[in-house]
């Protein structure tokens, strides 16, 4: 007797809480910018440390006289295209997840880039597009065409209801992305640049079949395997970004003694009325006292070189929009023998 009455006095078990659909909306919501504002400053502090040699007072240094202002600067002319890279991959694999899954059941987890794609601002997307549009390499620049496709699914059937005008939209949509890159196509397969060829020719067909839906079966495995390409694609590419300088790199002229010159190659840190603290670019902080400099010049770096010899219309493939259009603007002038004979 007194089994049963502990048996029915005992609570019972509540069922597990079911998420609501809008507590879910505003979790995903506070992750995705979270991600989108806690990235760029991690990798501004990780960039002063590294350039710094991993040396604490250098670090600090750096930290003293690299502005708020400057660092943002740096990083947004340096890592806005690893971050648009990223917002453009999340959008077109999150959108192409997001309508794969709304054709199964309910129960189905949704993946999580489809869930940032559904808490993110249509107009929040277009800019990414537009910041990559701008940023990118005019070389990688036609891949933009399948990600906007797939991020805002612009299958063919909605460029016209009936078929025969569709497919004259179509074939006017290739004939004149042909027209625009047809003589770079001949330069590249006469250069034996395959990668350049494939990376101009085939996104506009790639675009074609795009859009989804995937097969059921294939979604999750999908899902969790694009998570983890695109975490791995960004930290890969992250690399070079967190090592690029923030500093402007210089070839400084410095009389010790009359008669007595040196060059100091280096990264100008600050100056005064005292001295000039360079951080030198084989590692180092170097104090010289202003009234010693007799010259200084600026220096590209080894990223800024070209590596193609292909252009787009005068444009340089190795160049984003806004390079090639400051170039019109400042032609490159030539790079000086100081740099050489240090570098």
């Amino acid at each position: 007797m007194s089994a049963a009455v502990t048996e029915e006095a005992r609570p019972a078990t509540p069922p597990p809480a079911v998420r609501d659909p809008a507590e879910r909306r505003a979790r995903a919501s506070q992750s995705f910018w979270s991600a989108v504002v806690g990235v760029p400053a991690i990798f501004s502090v990780l960039r002063l440390g590294v350039e710094a040699g991993g040396e604490l007072q250098t670090t600090l240094l750096l930290v003293a006289n690299v502005g708020t202002v400057n660092l943002l600067a740096g990083f947004l002319t340096t890592a806005a295209r690893l971050l648009s890279t990223g917002l453009v991959a999340t959008f077109a694999l999150g959108a192409v997840l997001r309508v794969s899954v709304e054709r199964m059941p309910a129960t189905v987890r949704r993946p999580l880039l489809a869930r940032w794609v559904d808490v993110t601002p249509a107009w929040f997307a277009v800019a990414s597009f537009l910041l990559a549009l701008i940023t990118w390499q005019l070389l990688y620049l036609p891949l933009l065409v399948p990600a906007f496709v797939a991020a805002f699914q612009l299958t063919p059937a909605r460029l016209h209801e009936r078929r025969i005008p569709r497919l004259l939209i179509l074939a006017g949509l290739l004939v004149g992305y042909a027209w625009l890159l047809a003589p770079t196509l001949v330069d590249a397969a006469r250069q034996r640049e395959w990668l350049a060829v494939a990376l101009l020719a085939a996104p506009p067909l790639l675009a074609l079949w795009i859009t989804g839906p995937l097969p059921g079966a294939v979604i999750r495995p999908l899902a969790s395997i694009t998570e983890a390409a695109v975490l791995a694609t960004l930290v890969w590419a992250a690399l070079p970004v967190i090592s690029t300088p923030v500093l402007p790199l210089t070839v400084t002229t410095v009389e010790s003694a009359p008669g007595v010159t040196e060059d100091i190659r280096g990264h100008v840190v600050t100056t005064d009325d005292v001295s000039m603290v360079l951080l030198q670019d084989r590692g180092g902080v170097r104090y010289v006292p202003t009234d010693q400099v007799r010259a200084q010049v600026l220096c590209p770096g080894e990223e800024e070189l070209p590596r193609h010899r292909l252009r787009i219309h005068d444009f340089h493939v190795d160049d984003s929009l806004l390079e090639g259009l400051g170039r019109r603007v400042r032609p490159v002038h030539r790079i000086d023998a100081a740099c050489r004979a240090v570098g």
